[in-house]
């Protein structure tokens, strides 16, 4: 599938900057990148599950989502196409909280984050936690926009954008690591942006 691009033509070269890993720019902009059509979801049949190596599968409608604790990041995220947007300002349910729902196996390793759209990325479980990763909801004081993942998006900053998975609908929790979807294609298991770990090659 191509990407679809908007808001790359003003692109502003960043000057040395210690928060922007190797081979990034920085960009004042949120350029939208997706793999296909931006889904349309209504609030009214959202709903996020917890599923997998857990003793019991959770899902979650919007309301019940929402009267879970909310907390506010700011953080500077990284897209493997090169550019980097510092203290980007979020508001959203930590994964910690997440977790709290549901009891792990203890073989559980690994993540698949899934999306309405049949998205799907892999992360290890520890890089969901300790306050890594939450489910962003609002973004700069607003409701997220649907080509920015609304209406609930994954948001890893440490890790490379796409696993950042837009309109999250699940996490699934695994013993083995599995590719996502960019994954399949050639793209890195891991993506850390400070190793330039954007393809299979770079791992």
């Amino acid at each position: 599938m191509a990407f679809f691009n908007k808001g790359f033509g003003r692109k502003r070269e960043s000057v040395a900057n210690d928060r922007i890993p190797p081979g990034q720019y920085e960009t004042r902009d949120f350029p939208v990148l997706t793999a296909g059509p931006t889904p349309r979801i209504p609030l009214t049949t959202w709903s996020f599950t917890l599923e997998g190596l857990v003793e019991s599968s959770v899902q979650l409608n919007w309301d019940q989502f929402n009267a879970l604790p909310h907390q506010s990041f700011t953080n500077d995220i990284h897209c493997v196409t090169k550019w980097s947007k510092l203290d980007t300002h979020w508001e959203g349910v930590s994964i910690d909280t997440l977790l709290e729902q549901v009891t792990l196996k203890p073989e559980a390793r690994y993540v698949m984050a899934y999306s309405y759209g049949d998205y799907t990325t892999n992360i290890p479980l520890d890089d969901l936690r300790n306050g890594k990763a939450f489910v962003g909801l609002r973004y700069e004081g607003l409701p997220l926009a649907p080509e920015h993942g609304g209406p609930a998006r994954l948001v890893v900053p440490h890790l490379y954008f796409w696993k950042s998975a837009k309109w999250i609908k699940g996490l699934r929790f695994m013993e083995h690591d599995q590719p996502g979807f960019w994954e399949r294609g050639g793209y890195s298991m891991y993506g850390d942006p400070w190793r330039e770990q954007r393809y299979r090659s770079d791992d």
